[in-house]
């Protein structure tokens, strides 16, 4: 890598994003994954933007009109990051052993996150190796008391 590339992958790296895990359910099925390109995009009404990579399973089930939750992650819950970080096949247990609320639309709600927002996706693009998905937030709550976290990587071309 070039000095002007080291740099470039510096300086994107302190963007500071969240850590958040997406979870969704369809039928019997349920999953989660986490994610960390996730910013409130509009006001009126509520959206937000996230990044997924491609290759991401949960991909496949967020299409238009589809419901998911966004867990908001307490600065203490690195257990979670650890859990969903790989992220889960579809039809894999991803919640086995831990504390989780199943609401009746959306994906499960983990009972330590900070906040939980339940969005549904209003567009999805391609954008260079990862797909941008907007998404309308139609309900959410506050779960605890605590700071949300926060992330900043090293590189600008990787997690």
């Amino acid at each position: 890598m070039n000095p002007g590339d080291r740099q470039l992958s510096a300086a994107l790296g302190r963007l500071p994003s969240g850590l958040f895990v997406l979870t969704m359910r369809r039928d019997s099925q349920e999953t989660g994954v986490l994610t960390s390109w996730v910013q409130q995009c509009a006001f009126e009404p509520p959206h937000i933007s996230m990044a997924l990579k491609r290759d991401r399973p949960v991909s496949a089930w967020l299409v238009p009109d589809s419901l998911f939750t966004l867990n908001i992650l307490d600065q203490t819950q690195t257990d979670m990051v650890a859990h969903f970080g790989r992220g889960f096949e579809i039809g894999e247990p991803a919640f086995e052993e831990l504390d989780i609320e199943r609401p009746p639309e959306g994906g499960p709600v983990l009972a330590e996150a900070l906040a939980s927002l339940l969005c549904r996706v209003t567009q999805r693009c391609p954008v260079g190796d990862h797909e941008l998905f907007l998404a309308r937030v139609v309900g959410g709550r506050l779960l605890g008391e605590g700071q949300p976290m926060v992330h900043i990587r090293k590189s600008g071309f990787h997690y």
